[in-house]
């Protein structure tokens, strides 16, 4: 009997990892599946490293934080790069010590040096960046175990990239998109504020000298002046305060529950997020399938990487129903979580084998889907913003005009 050290995930998704014995290795897949186990890593366990099967189903250890903040892009290059190094036949090693002396980020070069150091002691590449889950996804980790297990890590790691640049560059879209509504509101707020607390209180004293008797809207006008004036620190801080408390309250598991479900029942903005988030889905799952992951652990990892607590109870659903041996557009059908159209197309792949890239043909579908529905959003929320700002300013134009003109008509 050979042992073999295992982490899996269990049935509820809680981690577990241990050691299991078995005759080969195909014999210890079929002894954890018969256990309700989604392995994600089956190794052989040598010498003094062997352990009694009495470490079976522990938690899995926590993972130490990665030091210093690396941003996305640097890990989306990374990859790029590593994979045309390992593709060119370059130890994994050496590739890292070359991109390191190359990487300007002191963050990511340390990351880079911990991880050298790893597969140097003899550790899998995959479980030296598990080490640093702050960095490097659950999703990602779980390509490049699959890579090093099935000998195709310079192609896995070239899929992994194509999927990283492919998100960055929906993320850039969306940004670039919102940045000029977020401009408008600011400037906005800004010009505002600067006349209300700053320019109007002085002109005011002077329109008070002048007349007694002063419009509705320049004495509404007036009242909010003042209030911002005197106490533009007490409402600072009670905005702050509000603020706080509502990111506090988004943090707790019923509050980001609860916020997941009010973004896909927004009106405009829930069909946007909703899209997102099965195009995510969508092309998550497709490249794990292409790349050798498994259906069943390949939905657990989407469950957890999707981004949404709603549709990730669903997908759990769907991966309970596909474990039964039902298909994955069966479910998928049953939840109504994607249009007909797109199950559809999915029930084909799995028909002619092509799953994976009928996924990633349902990806680009509902990507254009959101980018024409957050070109629609925009193209409503600045005018928008941009009339409400208008009417502020004709209102405090207004209210500055009334009295002069009723001191012009009094002196005429």
């Amino acid at each position: 009997m050979n042992a073999f050290r295992y982490q899996a995930i269990e049935s509820s998704g809680t981690a577990v990892q241990g050691v299991i014995e078995a005759e080969d290795r195909r014999s210890a897949l079929q002894l954890l599946g018969s256990r309700g186990l989604c392995p994600s890593l089956l190794e052989p366990v040598t010498g003094r490293a062997k352990v009694t099967e009495a470490a079976v189903a522990q938690p899995a250890a926590p993972e130490a934080p990665a030091e210093g903040r690396v941003k996305r892009k640097e890990v989306t290059a990374f990859t790029r790069e590593m994979g045309a190094l390992l593709a060119a036949a370059i130890p994994i090693p050496q590739a890292l010590e070359s991109l390191g002396e190359g990487e300007e980020s002191g963050a990511f070069r340390a990351v880079m040096r911990q991880i050298g150091e790893a597969v140097n002691k003899g550790e899998l590449f995959s479980a030296a960046l598990e080490a640093h889950p702050k960095v490097f996804s659950r999703l990602y980790v779980s390509m490049i175990r699959v890579g090093e297990e099935a000998g195709l890590l310079p192609k896995v790691m070239n899929d992994l990239a194509d999927l990283l640049e492919h998100e960055d560059e929906v993320r850039g879209e969306v940004v670039t998109a919102v940045s000029y509504p977020v401009f408008v509101l600011a400037f906005g707020l800004v010009t505002v504020t600067i006349l209300l607390t700053v320019v109007l209180p002085r002109l005011f004293s002077m329109l008070q000298e002048m007349s007694h008797e002063l419009p509705l809207p320049t004495v509404i006008l007036l009242g909010v002046s003042h209030l911002l004036a005197e106490h533009w620190l007490i409402i600072f801080t009670a905005l702050i305060g509000v603020a706080v408390g509502i990111w506090k309250y988004l943090s707790t598991e019923a509050g980001a529950e609860l916020w997941d479900k009010a973004k896909l029942r927004l009106p405009l903005i829930g069909p946007v997020c909703q899209a997102a988030a099965l195009g995510r889905f969508a092309r998550t799952l497709g490249t794990l399938v292409r790349s050798g992951v498994s259906l069943l652990p390949a939905l657990k990892i989407v469950e957890q990487t999707i981004g949404n607590r709603m549709l990730a109870a669903q997908i759990a659903r769907v991966a309970e129903e596909t474990r039964g041996g039902d298909s994955l557009a069966a479910p998928l059908r049953a939840l109504g979580v994607f249009p007909r159209a797109v199950v559809q197309m999915i029930a084909v792949g799995e028909e002619s084998g092509r799953l994976d890239e009928m996924l990633l043909k349902v990806a680009d579908i509902e990507e254009r889907h959101m980018r024409a529905r957050t070109k629609t959003l925009i193209s409503l929320i600045a005018p928008a913003l941009i009339l409400a700002v208008g009417l502020i300013v004709g209102f405090m134009v207004i209210a500055i005009l009334l009295p002069i003109f009723k001191m012009s008509h009094a002196i005429h």
